[in-house]
This record gives C-alpha cells, structure tokens and sequence, in this order.
C-alpha cells in the first residue's frame, strides 16, 4: 500500500492498485474518506502534487491475523520525520487489500494501567 505513494510514474501507480487493491478499496483516515481506485489515484496524485518530495515508508513490523493486519508507517522529507501514523487494513480472501483505516501519531499511553 505504502509503495502507492511513493511511485512517480501514474501509469505504474494504476497498475500496482489494479493488481492489489479491490476496484471498492475503502480508503479511511482523519481527513479523507473515499471508495474506489480511481478515487484512491486521485487522492494520491494530489496529495504528491501538494506535497513534494515525501517519503512513504513502513516503521514497524507487520502484524496480521485473520484477514486483517496492521503497521506503523512514517512520511519523511529529506530524512527527517513529517508525521507518523498506524494503518490498519482488510483482505479479502483472494489477497486483495478492501479497506485501510490511517490514524495519525502516536498512541498516546495511559498514565496508568486500568484493569478493565
């Protein structure tokens, strides 16, 4: 997924969301909500095009079960950190990625433990 964003050739970009995205992919994150790979193209070219010279990359491991995992990711220009963020993602069964849900920052810890 990350991979998306970092390619500069669109024509490679539509091929790349055609092979591993779901024609419905749900894209989520705190401003964006859309359907769609052709929505999704969109979103990633104007968000290049507003955004020059970032750097999408995964910061963590990938942590999966059943049909869902998720990673860490950082977006970096010149080396140094613009935003980190988490994403949480949906397969489907075939291995097509339907949904990613983006959170922005860290998590924040709790002062203390809560027994729940």
């Amino acid at each position: 997924m990350l991979s998306v964003w970092n390619m500069k050739n669109p024509e490679t970009r539509s091929a790349v969301v055609a092979d591993f995205l779901e024609h419905n992919i749900h894209f989520v994150d705190p401003p964006i909500n859309i359907v769609g790979r052709t929505a999704l193209l969109d979103m990633v070219k104007a968000t290049r095009t507003a955004n020059r010279g970032l750097v999408y990359g995964r910061s963590s491991q990938i942590d999966m079960q059943n049909n869902f995992c998720r990673y860490g990711w950082t977006i970096t220009r010149e080396g140094k950190t613009v935003m980190e963020g988490l994403d949480v993602v949906e397969f489907i069964d075939g291995g097509k990625i339907l949904k990613v849900i983006g959170f922005f920052g860290p998590l924040k810890l709790l002062a203390k433990a809560r027994a729940t």
